[in-house]
């Protein structure tokens, strides 16, 4: 299972230069988790910055993988994540969804740089 956290989202969208890296885990959406708050934020982000029609085709590419809400189970065990680990809010919800669901966190945000399961590009 693969999770893409917003960061790296960012990066595939905007075919930069680590887009090939990340086409590898985007290309099976059956292994494709995608956090709520993921969306949320690339979704934020790409309205921003182009426009309303880009930030729903995003979001219609990051729906093709599976969707995980934020339960109340999740939400608890993300605040105890972020407190331990020092994750800001959204991290600590994208990396405890990747450490339930047992995905591979694929990521070019440094606060995930050096944890278990994470797929880090500078």
């Amino acid at each position: 299972m693969n999770i893409i956290d917003s960061s790296a989202w960012v990066s595939y969208l905007t075919d930069d230069r680590y887009a090939d890296v990340l086409a590898e885990p985007l290309s099976d959406f059956n292994t494709l988790l995608v956090p709520s708050i993921t969306l949320t934020e690339v979704f934020k982000f790409t309205a921003r910055e182009g426009g309303t029609h880009a930030a729903m085709r995003a979001a219609a590419q990051m729906r093709r993988g599976r969707v995980i809400a934020l339960d109340d189970s999740l939400a608890i065990e993300s605040a105890r994540i972020g407190l331990q680990l020092k994750l800001p809010l959204a991290d600590s919800i994208i990396y405890a969804t990747a450490q339930r669901c047992n995905a591979l966190l694929w990521t070019r945000d440094a606060d995930f740089k050096g944890l278990p399961g994470v797929k880090y590009f500078p």
